[in-house]
This record gives C-alpha cells, structure tokens and sequence, in this order.
C-alpha cells in the first residue's frame, strides 16, 4: 500500500476494491478461513456482551454477517447499525438480511470509520471485522469506536494475526500471497483485489501493537 497516494488515495482504492468483489465477498471469505469465520463472528459478539435490547454498531460490516451476529444476539427489542465506505457491500448486505427474521432491527448506513456520524456514547458495544487494515487512519477509527460505544461497553476488533510459529508463519503468509489470489481470480475475476488482502495483512500491525493502540484511544 505504499505506492498510494496518502490517506485519501488508499480509501478510494479501498472502496473501489471492495466494490469489485462485492458479491463474491461472502464465499471466499469463508473459503479463505476454512469455514471457521462465522464462529469467530459468534466469539466476538459473545465478547461484546450484547444484552437482549440492546444496540450495537458494526464498523466496516462489508456484507453484513457480523450485524446479523448481533442482531441475533439483540433480539426483537435490539437496535443495530452497520457501517460501511463501499456501497456495494451495503448493498449486497441488503440482500442478506432480506429473509433475517430480525431485519426491521437492522439499519445499514454508508459512512466513514474515521468520522462516525453518531453521537457520543450512543451504542452498548462496537465491533470491526477484518476492517481496521483497511482504514487511513486505524488510530482515529479506534477513537471514533470509543467516542460512540457508552462507558463500559466493549470495542472489538476481529482479524488475522500476525503469526510467529517459524514453519506455519512461512506457510501462511504463502497462502495469503499465492492461494488465495488464484481462488480470489478463479470466482470472482479479480486477482488484483486478492493480492491486495496479503499486502494489507502483511502491513498491519500486530497484536500487542493494536492492543496498546487500544489503550491510547481510552479503552481498558
């Protein structure tokens, strides 16, 4: 990502990429995790805390499976918002709630992670899912999370982690540059995008990293 030009540069590529790959998001995601996504989905909503009634926010939602996690997890009296830059995820996550028993709860808003448009200590929780690589800012969008989420209320961040074990790391990191380009290209026509999943991966910080991040936003 460092032959775009600045911030601006890297959130229009970013919308355009995942304009492209819209509709085929949601099956190479799960091809890309072996299936295990939708229970890390479970896992971060059972760590938000999300309480029947209540409201949640889904920063970056892309198609929308995480909203639906807290949905779920809301229930009928529940209010949930997700966010996202591409409109074409919006879009495709319209499609998916079509037949979600709990649709009527779910808004889907087309915005800015960096510059929430929702008042202060709005939501009972915040997540983001495979999102914050994908920010200019991953600081200002962690601030924004906090700003919004009321005192108390979780912030979470689901996404791939930076390995260390020596012979997974260099297995892992090859399927990410090679494996995953070809499927991306076989099903969706886009190996461009897909290379770009690997780069962003690569680049973003790891754990310990985010997590002090985390704690300079003001969050425990």
């Amino acid at each position: 990502m460092s032959n775009l030009p600045g911030n601006e540069g890297k959130s229009k590529y970013v919308r355009e990429t995942f304009n492209s790959i819209a509709k085929r998001y949601d099956l190479i995601n799960t091809l890309m995790t072996l299936g295990l996504d939708k229970s890390w989905r479970r896992l971060v909503v059972k760590l938000s805390e999300l309480k029947e009634g209540g409201t949640g926010l889904d920063v970056c939602c892309g198609t929308g499976m995480l909203t639906i996690e807290q949905a779920r997890a809301a229930g009928p009296a529940g209010k949930i918002t997700g966010l996202d830059f591409s409109e074409n995820m919006i879009e495709v996550a319209q499609q998916n709630i079509r037949d979600f028993a709990l649709k009527e709860n779910i808004w889907f808003v087309r915005g800015d992670a960096t510059d929430l448009p929702f008042e202060n200590s709005f939501f009972d929780c915040a997540t983001v899912g495979w999102g914050l690589r994908n920010v200019p800012n991953v600081f200002k969008a962690v601030q924004e999370m906090t700003r919004v989420v009321k005192p108390g209320g979780k912030v979470i961040s689901l996404d791939m982690a930076q390995p260390t074990a020596p012979v997974f790391r260099e297995f892992y990191w090859l399927c990410f540059d090679r494996v995953i380009p070809a499927v991306g290209n076989l099903l969706s026509g886009n190996k461009k995008a897909y290379k770009y999943f690997y780069s962003s991966a690569r680049g973003f910080m790891r754990q310990k990293e985010l997590a002090d991040l985390f704690a300079q936003a003001g969050l425990a």
